[in-house]
């Protein structure tokens, strides 16, 4: 492409500062360096982890351009690059995948060490590639998805397949691979097992779509807002309640609901007080329970130590434990096979100056995914 090596002005949702709305500014992208990558982004999903930045409720530094979950093409690379070239479709990765560290090499780490979950704000070699009013603006996550470019590691992109719909795989970036996976690769859920699914957003339904696809017989959505319940019902769902409903503590409903059969129990939400319900819904002596959702920075939770003592699993899950660069691309050929379905997860599509309006939607509950397009 003729902007290779040169500096690109671009239109950008910049935060300025935490509890503020996205402002669309015209910012300046940097050319890649060494063992970098400049992408132009065709579609990017809202999720609720961008929110947090905009609560406080992740570490960040600003102004900063959030955005994690996209799918682009690679406009021009850096030095050294080997894995993409210029014009390869790719979807950015907010967990990279070096293959040096000790989490790439082991067979069931996928944690890198260059995951910026810390909120450092910068790429490798400790600069940022987004000028805005003559100030640098910080990275998120190694991604940076809600501008027209953005500049990221190698270790940070999969290169996908040239017919996956952008506005579609866009969700194999963080949410959709992340609920799907905690089922089928963290939990390992079983054909024939019962579970329990608390939180029914994007990730929640993934879940779903994963206990289901791994031959789950019964599947029981939780939310305190029935009106999830239909969505989540036609995913897989077998049946829905609402703890407001309950008059006992929802461990005891669910274990009288099934014989005291739960094998897997799933924490979409990222709430303390659901992280310990969710373990005392699964059997207590081989049951297993993962937490799915970001948990809020700086709290700590207490449980009865009993609940693991009995024998429970309690599991943590981080992209649903894939390999970034190895499987991204291989959930890409999944879906292209039609081997689920991300139409039922996306809500709203709506063009990227809107992206204030996607929020809101996030917000009063309306939308599981919407998707910006560019």
């Amino acid at each position: 492409m003729g902007t290779a090596g040169k500096v690109i002005k671009c239109k950008a949702a910049v935060l300025w500062e935490q509890n503020k709305p996205f402002s669309i500014e015209e910012i300046e992208v940097a050319p890649p360096k060494a063992k970098e990558v400049r992408i132009k982004i065709l579609a990017t999903g809202i999720c609720r982890t961008d929110d947090h930045v905009i609560k406080g409720a992740m570490v960040s530094k600003f102004p900063v351009i959030v955005g994690h979950e996209a799918t682009g093409v690679v406009e021009s690379i850096g030095e050294g690059v080997t894995t993409v070239k210029p014009g390869d479709k790719v979807i950015p990765l907010f967990l990279p995948q070096c293959r040096e560290c000790n989490a790439c090499r082991n067979p069931d780490g996928n944690l890198c060490i260059r995951s910026d979950v810390t909120g450092r704000g910068v790429l490798a070699d400790g600069t940022t590639r987004f000028t805005c009013r003559g100030r640098p603006v910080h990275h998120f996550m190694n991604t940076s998805t809600f501008t027209e470019y953005t500049v990221l590691d190698e270790s940070s992109v999969a290169k996908i397949e040239a017919a996956a719909p952008p506005e579609k795989v866009c969700l194999i970036g963080c949410g959709f691979s992340t609920g799907y996976g905690a089922a089928v690769k963290t939990a390992k859920v079983t054909p024939g097992s019962t579970c329990v699914v608390f939180g029914l957003g994007g990730v929640g339904l993934s879940v779903i779509m994963g206990c289901k696809s791994a031959g789950a017989s019964r599947i029981i959505g939780i939310d305190l807002n029935k009106d999830k319940f239909e969505k989540a019902m036609a995913v897989g769902a077998t049946e829905c309640l609402s703890p407001k409903d309950c008059t006992k503590p929802i461990g005891e409903v669910l274990s009288e609901m099934t014989g005291n059969t739960v094998n897997y129990s799933f924490e979409v939400v990222g709430r303390l007080e659901t992280m310990v319900d969710a373990l005392a819904s699964c059997h207590m002596n081989y049951g297993t329970s993962v937490v799915v959702g970001a948990p809020p920075s700086a709290k700590m939770l207490t449980y009865d130590p009993m609940l693991l003592f009995t024998g429970r699993t309690w599991k943590g899950c981080v992209f649903g434990g894939w390999k970034s660069r190895d499987d991204v691309p291989k959930l890409v050929t999944d879906f292209l096979a039609k081997k689920f379905d991300l139409d039922q997860l996306i809500t709203h599509v709506l063009p990227f100056k809107d992206i204030n309006k996607g929020f809101e939607l996030l917000y009063s509950g309306q939308s599981i995914r919407t998707v910006l397009t560019f």
